[in-house]
């Protein structure tokens, strides 16, 4: 037996022939190496071998993404594109998923803006009571039973939450009438949007988004707009109204609270109870419920932003941007005195073992305790009977600090859930 390189044989280029790969010497014969036997063959050349060789491996290379060389020897590199808007739409998909609540209500807003009629129609057909009634009966369908344990045992964090709704944020209405701005309504408007309860339903869906104790949102949420019934007459006669004589529809609001919060949320519950199928699938599509209450929750901008688009217009930009202005600040001084209290009174309460460290109840309180709801107030002017100002510019600047808080809590919560699964992302790797 004869060791015949590679080479000599033919069987490869002599551009490769010095390469680590062939350098090596094959202890084989030919028939050994081909197979069969070689007499019968005709001698191939090696510019032959070596041109059919060329012509076998460029599909393959070209399939792989990498460049393509045709027999002339120009360089065709057409098969990265497809990759590439593989990537991109991948990229937005993925964008848009995780930002979908802002998304949702950037779009209504803006939807509004361009074509009022529409959700002006909505709104005339009472669908805004439809998207809470709707929003709550999921609340219900998610609420786990332990879930309402939890809420019990966190007490003390529901508490402070409303005393910081219905106590604490009416002070903040008598330094923002300190402030100096035509038409007055518009600073007259935010001040009285400080004095009402918590949102009926952003709170505890934003709660719910974040991975909180949407149970304890839920209860802040209906005891503090039970009780705002009470308290708010109280708080516009002290801090706004001055003997203006303000009244609200106690009897009206009452029944309104009851027929969109309550029955809609035991009808959620009772249907997740009514059979195990049913409590699976809840469970298991907690994600895609999340997204149908988000787009409930942004119909509420829209219809606001159509009613109120006509009055928008005859209004300065520059004056209408200091009210927008002035209720971010507002809703941005709330979410850091919420939060401040309640670390130190996680603190104080006992430190990480306290019901004010767990992560589910500070989101729940930090998002319900600084929001207000913009319903209970538009019902509070309109009986108001211009007692205050023009109706229309008093509610003007509470429909852009409910939008406002809404956006700037959604991506609040993005933030959270983004930093909830870095830890996950790390045991992965």
């Amino acid at each position: 037996m004869v060791a015949i390189p590679l080479q000599a044989r033919g069987l490869i280029p002599p551009s490769l022939a010095g390469s680590g790969v062939f350098r090596r010497v094959m202890p084989l014969s030919r028939e050994d190496f081909l197979g069969f036997s070689t007499k019968s063959l005709a001698p191939v050349a090696p510019t032959s071998l070596y041109r059919e060789s060329r012509r076998v491996h460029r599909p393959l290379m070209a399939t792989g993404g990498a460049d393509q060389v045709d027999d002339s020897g120009k360089n065709h590199s057409q098969g990265s594109q497809p990759t590439e808007v593989f990537t991109w739409r991948k990229l937005l998909v993925d964008f848009a998923a995780n930002n979908f609540l802002p998304l949702a209500l950037i779009s209504g807003v803006g939807l509004g803006l361009a074509n009022p009629s529409l959700g002006c129609v909505a709104h005339r057909y009472s669908l805004s009571k439809l998207s809470t009634f709707g929003i709550f009966f999921i609340s219900g369908m998610m609420l786990r039973t332990r879930d309402l344990g939890a809420a019990i045992e966190s007490w003390p964090a529901g508490l402070f939450g409303l005393g910081s709704i219905l106590l604490f944020t009416p002070f903040l209405s008598k330094l923002i009438l300190q402030i100096q701005l035509t038409p007055h309504e518009f600073v007259t408007g935010v001040a009285i949007f400080c004095c009402m309860p918590t949102t009926l339903s952003s709170g505890v869906t934003l709660t719910q988004l974040a991975g909180g104790n949407s149970a304890l949102a839920l209860a802040m949420t209906v005891i503090s707009n039970l009780l705002g019934i009470m308290i708010v007459p109280l708080s516009l006669s002290k801090f706004i109204g001055a003997g203006a004589g303000v009244s609200v529809p106690t009897t009206q609001l009452f029944s309104s609270l009851i027929n969109t919060l309550l029955i809609p949320l035991i009808l959620g519950k009772i249907v997740r109870e009514a059979s195990k199928g049913v409590t699976e699938f809840a469970d298991q599509n907690r994600g895609t419920f999340s997204m149908i209450s988000a787009i409930l929750l942004s119909l509420v901008p829209w219809m606001q932003v159509s009613r109120s688009r006509s009055l928008l217009l005859t209004v300065k930009p520059e004056v209408f941007a200091v009210a927008i202005t002035l209720g971010i600040l507002l809703h941005l001084i709330l979410l850091l005195l919420n939060t401040i209290a309640v670390r130190s009174l996680s603190l104080v309460a006992g430190g990480n073992q306290s019901v004010f460290a767990k992560k589910e109840n500070a989101r729940a309180v930090i998002l319900v305790a600084s929001q207000k709801t913009l319903p209970v107030m538009v019902a509070v002017v309109e009986q108001l009977g211009g007692a205050l100002g023009e109706s229309g510019l008093l509610v003007l600047p509470a429909v852009a600090s409910h939008i406002n808080q809404i956006i700037i809590d959604s991506f609040i919560v993005n933030w959270w859930r983004q930093k909830d699964q870095q830890p996950d992302k790390t045991k992965k790797v």
